[in-house]
């Protein structure tokens, strides 16, 4: 079965009540009842995870590479600046995994800042704007490339 890890960096934990205008008023809990829904339709093994660490993050990444296991990645504020994410997420598709960076929000339509990924180049691809639907349009994307 093809193993997803359903990477989520700092302050998605607090989805539901952070800016719910923005991310919409569904909580971390139901992103992760949501994912095994679609994970089961589409016949993978997906496992849901959030942290504020940004070197959790990484290890993560590491863990990915090390067991063969396909990659959606909301980086969330890592998206602009982390260079040691960056390196980390271009291991998975070096490996010949697949990355999908993701977000809920559309940052091309908010700030300026939010308009630069440092993941979005070494990723298989982005998928942002559609709330948690991202979530089930990356799985769709790295079901159809695995």
């Amino acid at each position: 079965m093809t193993r997803v890890l359903v990477l989520n960096g700092p302050n998605l934990g607090r989805l539901g009540v952070r800016e719910p205008d923005v991310y919409g008023a569904l909580s971390l809990a139901d992103l992760r009842e949501q994912v095994a829904g679609w994970s089961d339709e589409l016949g993978v093994g997906a496992e849901v995870r959030q942290t504020d660490d940004e070197a959790e993050l990484v290890h993560w990444l590491y863990e990915a590479v090390d067991s063969g296991a396909h990659v959606v990645l909301n980086p969330a504020a890592f998206t602009h600046y982390s260079y040691s994410l960056r390196d980390a997420a271009a291991m998975v598709t070096k490996a010949g995994l697949v990355l999908v960076e993701v977000h809920i929000s559309n940052p091309m339509a908010r700030e300026e800042f939010r308009h630069t990924s440092v993941i979005g180049p070494v990723a298989t691809g982005t998928v942002a704007g559609f709330g948690f639907d991202s979530y089930r349009l990356a799985l769709l994307a790295v079901v159809a490339k695995a």
